[in-house]
């Protein structure tokens, strides 16, 4: 076995630049982390190669020019597919054939981080359905019994003014009823189908460009190659919904959303593994999320709006967990990406 079979074996992700701190020699591993081929990275120079990079230009150049080494630091890489990804890097000057090369080592640094995120994301999530349950029946039996005696004191008043006010406790009864079953969610996942997704997100896309007009730029990048998916239309179609709006009140429905597809192989997700997941990412160029509202995002009642319900991406979440899949969330000033893995499962069955 030859020295380039051998490195294609590392599970260490290997990148060498040469003196223009240009990539000449990307190893399988590497490929698979940057989700980029090696004839997509092969020549292009390490600064132009990534949507954006933690490490600093002058940090890589001092390393080559004074054979410095760097070793075990975290760096942040921004991807032009939309992910953001951190690796552990070590980096340190080669000699090959007399000509001095920079050696790249990059392990990921953050599957350990997602798998505590998605633990966290999981518990969060139970802990509020089984608070939310309870106060729904705390709420719910009272709720009954206003609401049937006022119906019977309506029968009994003959003055229709005076029937206006128990009108309006019914009203507010029921009400106050919705509220608790939208805070709830769905208990039970409807009936799944056959769905392409493009379908699904075409009609999102329509409801927004009818609200907002041209102001609102949206910007649509799908992968024609996604395959048709097993989900709750109905369902899924208000997670993107909800998630778009989102975006767009953000923006004051004046920016640029962009609503992305892709098809990601071997993903881990709670725990279990797929072989596909079909990823829809929703990236916006509005001001981003505050740091105090980050940490309750998915909280019900939690909103970032005066006039909003903090009701909707809670609901989202607890209707991607139904399919076994997950939202992820990345935000910066001029940047917020809303992230849906929706798992390919079989009919009957936990995984494909």
């Amino acid at each position: 076995m030859n020295t380039h079979s051998l490195v294609n074996q590392l599970l260490t992700g290997i990148l060498v630049l040469d003196e223009s701190l240009t990539i000449r020699y990307v190893n399988s591993a590497a490929e698979s982390l940057f989700d980029h081929s090696a004839k997509r990275l092969l020549g292009e120079p390490f600064s132009t190669a990534f949507f954006q990079c933690s490490l600093a230009s002058e940090t890589i150049a001092n390393c080559f020019h004074y054979e410095q080494r760097v070793l075990n630091t975290d760096a942040e890489f921004a991807l032009h597919s939309g992910h953001r990804i951190t690796v552990d890097v070590c980096i340190q000057t080669i000699q090959d054939d007399g000509q001095t090369l920079l050696l790249m080592e990059l392990r990921k640094a953050d599957q350990l981080r997602r798998i505590n995120q998605e633990d966290q994301q999981r518990n969060q999530l139970f802990a509020t359905q089984h608070l939310l349950r309870g106060m729904a029946h705390e709420i719910k039996n009272p709720l009954g019994g206003l609401r049937g005696a006022a119906q019977l004191l309506a029968r009994e008043l003959n003055d229709d003014y005076l029937k206006e006010y128990t009108d309006l406790i019914i009203s507010q009864s029921d009400r106050l009823r919705f509220l608790v079953d939208r805070l709830l969610g769905p208990m039970k996942p409807g009936k799944r189908e056959r769905v392409n997704v493009h379908e699904i997100t075409e009609r999102v896309a329509k409801t927004l460009s009818y609200e907002y007009g041209d102001a609102l730029s949206i910007v649509r990048d799908y992968d024609p190659s996604l395959p048709d998916i097993m989900i709750v239309e109905e369902s899924c179609e208000q997670v993107f919904l909800n998630i778009a709006q989102n975006a767009a009140q953000a923006m004051n429905g004046k920016g640029k959303l962009i609503v992305r597809t892709r098809v990601e192989h071997q993903l881990t997700l709670f725990g279990e593994r797929y072989r596909q997941c079909a990823v829809v990412h929703f990236i916006d160029n509005g001001p981003g999320i505050s740091d105090e509202l980050r940490n309750t995002l998915f909280y019900p009642l939690v909103s970032g709006r005066a006039e909003g319900t903090g009701l909707g991406l809670s609901l989202a979440q607890t209707i991607v967990h139904q399919h076994k899949g997950k939202i992820e969330v990345s935000s910066e000033p001029g940047r917020t990406q809303f992230s849906v893995y929706l798992p390919y499962v079989s009919e009957g069955s936990g995984n494909d």
